[in-house]
């Protein structure tokens, strides 16, 4: 088990807003191209720009349904999705539009899944909680609770199966590691040693309740030594950490064909969903989920231009910029066209089913 960010001070408290600071573990900018950090800052501005505009649509009654944003998360995305390759796969939670736009999915298309629209990724038939792209190999976020688990590993005995190299990641929240899913999940990918590198985003508060109060090992990458699979933690505000954990446990998982387990963690700046106002959360905890110093994109930001790598100039450029490609999303999913009613029944089942309904809402419930 290795700690790479090990919060200072002994037990949390009971609010759950627990004191964390960074230890000086991140990768030194010196070994970085600037093109490449710039990059990862304007994906990372990318992502809290779509989130936001996304907020905004929810509240225009464009969006409808579950919706729940990777605000705070970005650098944790940023970083995960860099260390995958093309061919890997990925499983996210319900949480998955940063994901879905960093695994190599449109976002102009995303946005328009969000919208409902046919040109959505998933035909507007998913919407918030289900991106799904088979070329892109992101295959599905989930609204059930640990629901893609299962899926999730099954997907790694595929590969383990037919002797591939590729390596599944299966992203989940804090308190999917208190379901029966997870054990069973991990249970079975390390008796049969699949690869797999299962992903917990701690932001410390589940929905609404503080891991330290549901969670027996609140340490949560330690949750795998039950299966003997290796965990570590690693700072979720810092995308050069992230990206080199996560790299390096991929690599091991597709050399070694054998789980492992990342906690990454980071504050959720807003509530658990668009419309969660967080009143479960004290004054203290919600000035921290915000503060500065818990900010990915503001942490970046400061480092980048006290090492010369981000000027005003520049910074000025790819805010520009995203705030046009993030328009030009809202855009296209605004002209997309709405699903037509008669398709209302489409993709019910894979195959078609003798007998099956295709009653609409203001039908008799017989035929006359």
């Amino acid at each position: 088990m290795a700690d790479t960010a090990k919060p200072k001070g002994g037990a949390a408290r009971s609010s759950g807003a627990r004191r964390r600071t960074r230890k000086d573990t991140s990768p030194s900018l010196s070994n970085e191209s600037p093109d490449t950090l710039l990059d990862y800052y304007r994906r990372m501005l990318f992502i809290r720009r779509f989130e936001e505009r996304t907020a905004q649509a929810y509240t225009q009654a464009r969006v409808g349904g579950y919706c729940h944003l990777n605000l705070g998360e970005e650098a944790t995305v940023v970083g995960l999705m860099t260390a995958l390759k093309e061919t890997d796969y990925l499983f996210t939670n319900y949480r998955d539009h940063g994901y879905a736009i960093e695994k190599g999915m449109d976002p102009k298309r995303v946005m328009a899944e969000l919208y409902g629209r046919s040109d959505g990724v998933s035909k507007g038939w998913g919407g918030s909680m289900h991106m799904y792209d088979t070329e892109s190999r992101m295959l599905g976020g989930y609204g059930i609770v640990g629901g893609q688990l299962p899926l999730a590993t099954g997907a790694a005995l595929a590969v383990s199966y037919k002797g591939g190299d590729e390596v599944v990641m299966c992203q989940m929240g804090d308190g999917t590691t208190n379901i029966g899913a997870w054990h069973e999940s991990l249970n079975i990918a390390k008796l049969w040693n699949l690869p797999i590198v299962f992903v917990v985003i701690n932001n410390f508060t589940g929905m609404g309740t503080t891991v330290e109060m549901s969670s027996a090992e609140p340490e949560l990458y330690k949750r795998g030594a039950a299966f003997r699979i290796e965990g570590e933690r690693v700072d979720g505000r810092d995308v050069l950490a992230v990206r080199d954990t996560a790299a390096r446990l991929v690599e091991r998982a597709r050399e070694e064909q054998t789980p492992f387990l990342l906690e990454a963690w980071s504050h959720r700046q807003k509530g658990h969903s668009v419309v969660d106002p967080a009143k479960y959360r004290t004054d203290e905890q919600r000035d921290t989920a915000r503060a500065d110093e818990n900010d990915p994109i503001r942490l970046f930001d400061d480092r980048l231009a006290k090492a010369g790598v981000l000027t005003d100039e520049i910074r000025d450029e790819i805010a520009a910029a995203v705030k046009a490609e993030v328009a030009e999303a809202a855009d296209f999913a605004e002209n997309s066209p709405k699903p037509d009613v008669s398709t209302l029944f489409d993709y019910t089942y894979a195959t078609p089913v003798p007998n099956e309904s295709r009653r609409m809402p203001a039908d008799p419930v017989f035929a006359e």
